[in-house]
């Protein structure tokens, strides 16, 4: 095990210590009490009006939020100087978490305190600064983030709005259109990109709704999330302030890019609230509802559904809040080299690119898994509008287009990591030679350790073996085409997915055990056995696809061997483990597999 904390992407080459990452068991007293503090917020002020807000009762969402801007839980990541509490990222990724039950509320709400305040955060002036966070802090104003255009979605530089200096250099004149704005239809002050004359990137700046030339459509009826506002946004010879430029001119694109990786994770942090909540319904109903005269709890088939939404959502909570402490980290370093605050964070988000797609990828599919068999579990109830479950399954499916749609987040993963290696920011060429020089003389059975967590370890080991050799497999057979063959990279993100998730578990569980004693230890022992045996099996199919893709059928037996041979985990009693986890999740009638 290697002491030294990972840079981005590293996970593939380096091999972590328990020791290096933050668990959730973590969390300290303050901490804690935020959470708790969200907690109360969304059952006494949102849940009690969630059907209000799904109905856009006029005036309702902004109410709730700028309660909850009363309350200090907009200001916490901005610094105290500007009117807020300067909290740190794991803290504001639990805020997220405990927001994310909110049902289309945490939409608004993690709209207004990510893009739509951050920006200004990170790369606004001094004096923009000054005069818009004290007011985003506490809800006085709240937020927006427009860059979505009708002809520029997941191509955002390929949007047309234009903005021109004024003839006498005070004020840019902006005009486009804008579309899908959450909190469009009430939002004070607005983060709207747009290109600077005929220039080839985008330029940001901050517009507030009383600028002249700006204007708003209807709010959008949606699938789900109906409560959000979301509304198109229209410029015309919209007059602003020359100093409302974010950054500098050309600066836009960047800034984009690194607000939506932010985005990305916080989305990730989102779904664990939601996933709990959507848990304690599920199991709810199963202990309550009949039929042939038992619980349907106490039917396999349903404990087969609960026990893999445990699963899933506890694996995507160890992820989350493993990469939350090392964006913290990396923060810190930057400042301890002189780097100022701003430039601090955004440098360590663009440094973790690779693992906020695939947080976000993750997440997103394990949430939608998680609504989904919550509404088989409900029966024909599921579908119906009485229930929660259903307007959980309706609002999660935003969350797999949300901040990049999972396609470009996939490609983001293999794409990017593949780049960091070949650029040797990372070691990624060293161990490819490694694999190069064993994959063929593989033994024919592999020695696994006697002891449990070594074990795993030797598991992963195998895994980024496993992803390495098919990378290079990619890269020999594709070359510069690798970059539009997009199954390829599809079955490359894939297993990178599974190897972050499944390692990021065993850590967690290794220190759960090893230095916080947690009781009842062998439950989560059952949690990680699963967890790594479908990790494994998931990996392996990814491969098979990229060799059967890409190969003939001389080439095909070698590599198949060495992938049977890296992703082969010792058997057990899957059905068992399950059907513990059911069981505690049963008696317990809710979610209590984190402390938090």
């Amino acid at each position: 095990m290697e002491n030294k904390a990972l840079q981005g992407g590293e996970f593939l080459v380096r091999n972590s210590n328990y020791e290096n990452v933050f668990i959730p068991e973590e969390f300290n007293e303050e901490q804690l009490m935020i959470a708790q503090s969200c907690q109360d917020f969304i059952e006494t002020e949102v849940y009690p009006v969630a059907d209000r807000l799904d109905e856009h009762e006029e005036g309702l969402m902004p109410q709730v939020l700028k309660k909850a801007g009363e309350l200090g839980l907009l200001g916490i990541s901005i610094p105290e100087e500007y009117g807020g509490f300067g909290q740190s990222f794991v803290t504001s990724m639990l805020l997220s978490d405990k927001m994310g039950a909110g049902y289309s509320f945490s939409v608004a709400f993690s709209a207004d305190t990510g893009i739509g305040s951050l920006p200004i955060m990170y790369y606004g002036s001094e004096e923009l600064k000054q005069k818009y966070l004290p007011k985003l802090a506490t809800g006085e104003w709240l937020g927006a983030y427009c860059l979505t255009e009708p002809g520029a979605g997941s191509d955002a530089n390929s949007g047309t709005t234009k903005a021109t200096l004024s003839a006498d250099g005070k004020h840019w004149i902006i005009n486009g259109q804008k579309m899908w704005i959450t909190n469009g239809g009430f939002a004070d002050v607005y983060t709207v990109f747009a290109k600077v004359d005929n220039d080839r990137v985008l330029s940001a700046f901050v517009v507030e709704r009383t600028h002249p030339g700006i204007s708003f459509g209807a709010e959008e009826h949606k699938m789900g999330i109906k409560g959000s506002s979301t509304t198109q946004v229209f410029f015309n010879d919209c007059t602003i302030p020359v100093e409302n430029m974010l950054g500098k001119r050309g600066d836009g694109f960047r800034i984009a890019l690194n607000i939506l990786n932010l985005g990305r994770i916080k989305l990730g942090a989102n779904v664990i609230g939601a996933s709990k909540k959507a848990i304690d319904y599920s199991v709810q109903y199963a202990n309550e509802r009949k039929q042939f005269r038992q619980k349907i709890s106490s039917f396999p088939a349903i404990q087969y559904k609960l026990a893999e939404m445990v699963i899933r959502a506890f694996a995507n909570e160890s992820a989350v809040y493993r990469i939350s402490k090392s964006i913290e980290d990396a923060v810190a370093m930057y400042i301890s080299q002189g780097m100022d605050k701003g430039n601090a964070n955004t440098e360590a988000q663009r440094n973790f690119v690779v693992e906020a797609a695939l947080i976000k990828v993750y997440g997103s599919e394990m949430l939608d898994y998680v609504v989904d068999e919550g509404v088989q579990i409900h029966g024909g109830m599921g579908f119906s509008a009485e229930t929660q479950i259903e307007r959980m399954y309706r609002d999660s499916r935003i969350n797999r287009i949300f901040e990049g749609t999972n396609e470009i987040n996939r490609m983001v993963v293999s794409d990017t990591l593949l780049k960091k290696g070949l650029k040797k920011e990372i070691a990624m060429l060293p161990e490819i030679e490694k694999v190069m020089a064993e994959y063929k003389n593989l033994p024919a059975h592999f020695d696994f350790s006697s002891d449990y967590y070594e074990r795993n370890h030797q598991y992963i080991g195998n895994f980024k073996k496993a992803v390495l050799l098919m990378s290079k497999l990619a890269i020999d057979k594709l070359g510069n085409a690798l970059s539009n063959e997009q199954e390829v990279l599809f079955n490359l993100a894939d297993m990178m997915i599974q190897l972050y998730v499944a390692e990021s578990t065993v850590l967690r569980v290794e220190k759960m055990q090893k230095a916080m004693n947690v009781p009842n230890i062998e439950i989560y022992k059952d949690i990680l056995d699963v967890l790594m045996y479908e990790a494994a099996q998931k990996i392996k199919k990814a491969a098979m696809d990229e060799i059967m893709g890409i190969t003939v059928e001389g080439e095909m037996c070698d590599f198949k061997k060495a992938i049977d041979h890296y992703t082969a985990v010792l058997p057990f009693n899957i059905i068992a483990s399950r059907r513990r986890i059911a069981a505690k999740l049963i008696e317990d009638n809710r979610w209590t597999f984190s402390t938090y």
